[in-house]
């Protein structure tokens, strides 16, 4: 009877201690901010690497990387803070006293809720392994592996019911070794051993080890968000004032267009003339000489610039002749210290954080590669992105960007371009040849109609469809009123007016009729002010 009472007075406090039955997070301090980091051994990287996270080693040197979204730390004083902070969460992972045994082969479709788990020796990943949170967010996984650590090919971690990979952890006694293709979430932190992660390895939290080399080949590497993370804000954006209002302009430098260029917002220059562009083709006013409106752009255009060229950069990229290939950034001031060419793809990245800030500074030229292309990912906005080149801009052929361009020197958007924001220089020409132009201008202080402003990069509030047109299409204006007037003119390639229909509220039917096949421009006015202009097709 004592002993059956001793033991359940045993259990009773055991399952008291904090940590058997909730596992808890370590305090990771400042190693929190390192994707990639050893205490004691080399950091290194072969091939074409995108990392999001600081990277760095405090006894060694960080060797082979490109650009980093994040600052490199080799023997300097937060190398040796995070090796510190390193330590302290290594010795709270081994001291998590674990609750659950299972066998050395993970995944196979294999399901684990919350908890710590040991495994007496090593451990290896082959194909899906499963944390279920159990719609706890907060729910934490600790793996305890008193051996080396290895994966399958295209192995994997999944979250499931709000599982979150901040609140994953890996401690290894041992060599790590992820091999091509796995996709592995959580801190991995290795003991006096190296970790090496292959080829098409995804890391979605990070890589660090006490004593021992990291090494990483092709691999996409970021640190996690969430678990009180703050959101990435950015810098303060630039107040553009008038300049605002413009799609293309330049301070001080003749404006020019070949080809058919459409342009929403205006279109000037306050020094020289503006030529080539078609009024009918431009959602805003083409200031062919220098008037109020061009000077006042031209000023706030300068303040902008003064005030962004002072932003304090965050992250230094340090290879500006490899911008681009693929680069991940978040929202930061970055900073490009050379000119700089731009090649394939770049991911801006807002975290879901709809109004963040990305600001780009280059000291010196900026160039692009035909098919250059810019792409927004999770909440990222055109409004919110700024390009600050101290020097030419060439943006290549069939390229497409995102944001407000502010430079100091010519500025060429060649044929194809697609230029979703502004282009803006202060001193230099401007030229364009057929490209289409999409400013997000602000219709309350611009004067434009707010049924065609779009400040959030979604499509214009005017629609036809179908496009290409078989006889017949539909216009739709959204968020008109019922009882407005409208007039809707269809010009074809001479700039000749071939329909025009007046029409009151949301929507219309228009009949093409005998007009032959090929590309056509409309535009929509009321008031006698253009709301809307564009492309469309009619074909048979």
């Amino acid at each position: 009877m004592k002993n059956s009472l001793f033991s359940y007075l045993i259990m009773i406090a055991i399952l008291a201690i904090p940590g058997i039955q909730f596992a808890q997070a370590p305090n990771l301090g400042t190693a929190a901010g390192f994707v990639l980091f050893s205490s004691n051994g080399a950091v290194s990287n072969t091939g074409w690497s995108q990392i999001t996270g600081n990277v760095g080693t405090n006894n060694g040197s960080s060797t082979g990387f490109g650009n980093v979204n994040g600052v490199m730390h080799d023997e300097d004083g937060a190398s040796a803070q995070c090796a510190a902070d390193l330590l302290i969460a290594y010795g709270q992972l081994f001291a998590a006293i674990p609750g659950f045994f299972p066998a050395p082969l993970l995944g196979n479709g294999q399901t684990l809720n919350a908890g710590v788990y040991s495994i007496f020796g090593g451990a290896t990943l082959n194909g899906d392994l499963i944390l279920d949170a159990q719609n706890d967010p907060s729910a934490v996984f600790i793996f305890q592996l008193e051996g080396a650590f290895s994966t399958a090919a295209q192995s994997s971690v999944q979250l499931v019911n709000g599982a979150q990979a901040c609140n994953v952890f890996w401690k290894v006694e041992g060599l790590v070794d992820m091999a091509t293709g796995t996709y592995m979430v959580g801190t991995v932190v290795a003991n006096n051993a190296a970790i090496i992660l292959n080829s098409g390895t995804t890391l979605e939290g990070r890589a660090l080890s006490t004593t021992g080399a990291v090494t990483v080949h092709d691999v996409l590497a970021y640190i996690p968000s969430g678990c009180g993370r703050p959101l990435l804000q950015g810098p303060e954006a630039p107040t553009l004032g008038e300049a605002g209002c413009y799609g293309i302009l330049s301070g001080d430098g003749p404006v020019s267009n070949t080809g058919i260029t459409s342009i929403n917002g205006d279109v000037g220059t306050n020094v020289g003339l503006t030529t080539g562009f078609d009024q009918l083709l431009v959602t805003g006013m083409v200031h062919p000489i220098p008037d109020a409106s061009t000077a006042q752009a031209a000023a706030d255009l300068l303040l902008a610039y003064n005030y962004t060229n002072g932003l304090a950069p965050d992250i230094e990229l340090l290879f500006p002749v490899q911008f681009g290939s693929g680069l991940v950034l978040t929202p930061h001031t970055y900073l490009l210290d050379a000119a700089t060419t731009f090649t394939g793809e770049l991911y801006l990245n807002a975290e879901g954080n709809q109004d963040a800030v990305f600001v780009i500074k280059i000291n010196g030229a900026l160039s692009t590669s035909t098919y250059a292309n810019v792409i927004l990912i999770n909440g990222a906005k055109p409004i919110n992105i700024y390009w600050l080149v101290n020097g030419a801009v060439s943006i290549s052929d069939y390229s497409i960007i995102y944001g407000t361009i502010i430079s100091q020197g010519a500025l060429n958007l060649y044929s194809g371009v697609e230029m979703h924001g502004s282009a803006l220089t202060g001193v230099g020409a401007l030229e364009t040849a057929a490209i289409e132009g999409t400013a997000k201008i602000n219709p309350e202080t611009c004067g434009v109609s707010a049924i065609d402003a779009s400040l959030d990069g979604s499509s214009s509030a005017v629609v036809i469809y179908p496009n290409p047109i078989n006889g017949s299409s539909t216009i739709e204006i959204k968020g008109a009123n019922e009882g407005h007037s409208y007039l809707w003119t269809l010009y074809n390639q001479l700039g000749e007016a071939v329909i025009q229909k007046t029409f009151l509220g949301q929507s219309t039917t228009i009949e093409t009729g005998n007009l032959p096949a090929g590309m056509y421009f409309y535009k929509v006015t009321s008031k006698g002010n253009t709301n809307h202009s564009g492309n469309l097709i009619i074909s048979y």
